[in-house]
């Protein structure tokens, strides 16, 4: 039996004082039946008294003693007697072993009794009798398995109850802990919140210079840019005119001046460049790069940063190999960020590799494009779900340890610090690389083996989701067969998505709602009268209109007939890439900073010839460098200098001029102003005008000043104060971007 249940065991003995009684009385019967005198009756009287006398001061002597005492007795008086028939008596003391012991010492005096039985005869002169000893084996035999019958049912109620005992103490005491730990948290929730009360008195207080700051954040990356591209431009823009035209500053200039400038023109080269990936780093963050995507020829994308990054592969004396696959379909992407990547990942390659050279695969590759608005299926160009273009760049460089292959694509992160002072770089291009491969759908990946090179591999989707087909067969299969269900089919309600018809000639504004409006429903329409048809058969949505003038817009909604009662029309005008510069009146952007060659060559291109060119900038130091570059350029050209919009148009009153370079950001008039006056006046307005402007126009895109919003049959009271109501929290306060897919 279990240990544990062991202190319960003594409860269960027998006590030795009936015995001792029965042991007792049965003397005084002998004693009466056979003399008092007799020899047996005598000794046995005497340890019936003893025995009983043990059994009230010392009970565990009396029963060992009424054990012993009969086990010596019954062999005694069979010898006595000369009866090995008296050795059957032998099952007492085995019954008493389990009543007054336990089942263990039972199975002992069993054990003991059934070897008297056995050897009694041999050692004595007590007679053999086979006969005797078989009975007296049996009876004791049945002795025991009566007793154990008797007790093996209540030892196990024992160890059973003994178990539910210790369980019950093990979650009493559980309970009590919990209970404990119960309290204290309640004590500690209420002190949580008590301070929470604190904190939000707090944070209302907060909120305010959180709305400021978050202001803030979202003009650092414009500020930056101007902050930091002006100074460059002077930096970069003086070493380089001295550099290339000396003898404008004497006839003769030290060498180690030179070789000095040559040094500060090469450094600020590789800040300018620095600037141009944290100002791509902070566009990303802030959630403000918006790709311009539209079906381009990839491999001249790949020979674009090829031909670009080919000196640097010839200087080394490496090669620089590209296996294009022949069927490949026109890609949809931004090709100017896709132009990016690969100069990143060539550049890369080519700085670590030192022998050998690189070789970029492009190749058709299978894969599942992201999900697909609805709608959505087979793109342009006839490529459906599972086109992905795979790009391979594989150089025999020194390689990249497993450890390090983590590293690569966090920010300001390189494999260790010896990668800097060796090769250079920021550890910024590979981060912009995958941020744009991510805002392309896609996903890049590295396998290296040190001592043997590196790939990287780049997947992004080839086609773009096709427009939405309204027909009512978009939602069969040509193998479609009606089935009766089984049983009633549980449908999942479907959130209703808003839909959106857009009319939009050169699909800027579609494509800017496709980017940042994932869950709506975007219908491109190709007409006003396919807008009416389609809103006319399909209830819902909203009809956007993009055109140069919004007022313009409205007229053709007019003349149109209007639109189905309850559907808004909304007109706008988002310019696009290249209708931005037209919508401006301009000929070309230059950011800077901007060198001299890209200035001579941006007025070749605006016809200015060697005349007169009118540089309006508000920086003192930009007027200097541009005026000198036009001066050192070997050109008759005649430079004038203002430094905001009203000096410039006072000088265009006194004298005509054959280009202007213009910045935008200038006080008392800026360049916008000055550019709607120009366009004011018809005499000057055919002027062309070339912005030097440090603000990048990718990152900040020009947008209407005009929102127009109508319905056939009016609005009603109601909407017109949800209108108004909206519109005003929505311009007041800065509210929050839509989620971008």
């Amino acid at each position: 039996m279990p240990a544990k249940v062991t202190p319960f065991y003594p409860d269960l003995r027998g006590s030795a004082l009936p015995a001792c009684a029965i042991l007792f009385v049965l003397a005084a019967g002998a004693g009466f039946v056979l003399g008092i005198d007799n020899a047996v009756v005598v000794p046995t009287l005497l340890a019936a008294a003893v025995l009983t006398g043990l059994a009230l001061w010392r009970p565990a002597a009396a029963r060992w003693g009424l054990l012993v005492t009969f086990l010596l007795a019954i062999p005694a008086t069979a010898i006595w007697l000369d009866e090995p028939l008296v050795l059957v008596f032998l099952t007492i003391p085995v019954g008493l072993a389990a009543v007054l012991l336990s089942l263990r010492t039972g199975l002992a005096a069993a054990l003991i009794a059934a070897l008297i039985a056995l050897q009694l005869p041999a050692l004595t002169s007590l007679a053999p009798n086979p006969a005797a000893q078989g009975v007296t084996l049996v009876l004791i035999s049945a002795m025991l398995g009566l007793m154990a019958m008797a007790y093996l049912p209540t030892y196990g109620f024992i160890a059973w109850a003994r178990d539910y005992y210790e369980v019950t103490q093990a979650q009493l005491a559980d309970a009590l802990e919990r209970k404990v730990e119960l309290e204290q948290t309640l004590a500690g929730l209420g002190q949580a919140n008590q301070q929470l009360a604190r904190l939000n008195q707090v944070a209302q207080s907060l909120r305010q210079v959180a709305e400021e700051a978050r202001t803030a954040k979202q003009q650092f990356v414009a500020n930056v840019s101007h902050e930091l591209r002006t100074p460059l431009n002077m930096i970069i823009g003086f070493s380089e005119m001295i550099l290339s035209s000396p003898r404008a500053y004497g006839k003769r200039i030290p060498g180690a001046l030179l070789a000095d400038l040559a040094v500060i023109q090469r450094n600020a080269t590789h800040l300018s460049a620095l600037v141009d990936d944290v100002l791509d780093m902070s566009q990303i963050e802030a959630d403000q790069m918006a790709l311009t995507k539209e079906y381009v020829a990839f491999p001249e994308v790949v020979e674009a940063a090829v031909t670009a990054v080919r000196p640097l592969f010839d200087s080394k004396g490496l090669y620089l190999k590209t296996e294009i696959s022949a069927d490949l379909p026109p890609v949809f992407c931004d090709a100017t960020r896709m132009r990016e990547v690969m100069l990143n990942l060539l550049s890369n390659a080519g700085r670590f590799t030192e022998t050998g050279g690189v070789v970029v695969r492009v190749t058709r590759a299978g894969g599942v494009l992201p999900p697909l608005p609805a709608g959505g299926g087979q793109g342009e160009g006839g490529l459906g779900a599972g086109g992905m273009l795979q790009v391979e760049v594989t150089d025999s460089g020194p390689g990249i340890a497993p450890d390090d292959l983590g590293k690569l694509f966090q920010p300001f992160s390189q494999a260790d610090n010896s990668i800097r002072r060796r090769y250079g770089g920021t550890g910024l291009g590979l981060s912009i690389t995958r941020r744009f491969i991510e805002l392309h759908d896609g996903e890049i990946s590295v396998t290296s083996v040190p001592g043997e090179g590196s790939t990287f591999t780049l997947r992004i989707p080839m086609a773009a989701p096709a427009p939405y087909k309204p027909e009512a067969s978009r939602w069969l299969e040509p193998d479609w067969e009606f089935r009766q269900p089984p049983q009633r089919a549980r449908v999942p309600h479907t959130p209703l998505r808003p839909r959106y018809l857009v009319l939009d000639e050169d699909e800027t504004l579609t494509r800017l709602l496709n980017r940042h409006l994932p869950d709506a429903e975007i219908v491109p329409v190709g007409s006003l009268a396919e807008a009416q048809r389609l809103l006319a058969g399909e209830a819902g949505g909203a009809l956007l209109v993009n055109d140069e003038s919004v007022g313009d817009g409205l007229r053709r909604l007019a003349q149109a007939g209007g639109l189905p009662a309850g559907t808004p029309a909304i007109v706008c005008s988002v310019p696009g890439p290249h209708a931005a510069s037209e919508a401006l009146g301009v000929t070309e952007r230059l950011v800077k900073p901007i060198l001299r060659e890209t200035l001579l060559e941006a007025l070749d291109r605006a016809g200015a010839g060697a005349g007169s060119v009118l540089i309006v900038d508000d920086e003192p130091d930009a007027l200097q460098l541009f005026g000198r570059m036009l001066q050192t350029s070997g050109r008759a050209y005649h430079v004038l200098l203002a430094r905001d919009g009203l000096e410039a148009l006072a000088i265009l009153r006194e004298q005509p001029v054959d280009a202007i370079l213009l910045d935008l950001v200038m006080p008392v008039m800026d360049g916008f102003e000055l550019l709607a006056a120009l366009r004011a006046d018809p005499a000057r307005a055919g002027i062309p005008v070339v912005i030097i402007s440090a603000r990048d126009p990718l990152g900040q895109p020009i947008v209407s000043s005009a929102l127009a919003v109508t319905q056939t049959g009016g609005f009603s009271a109601a909407q017109l104060l949800a209108a108004i109501q909206f519109v005003a929290n929505t311009f007041s306060a800065v509210a929050p971007r839509p989620t971008r897919g």
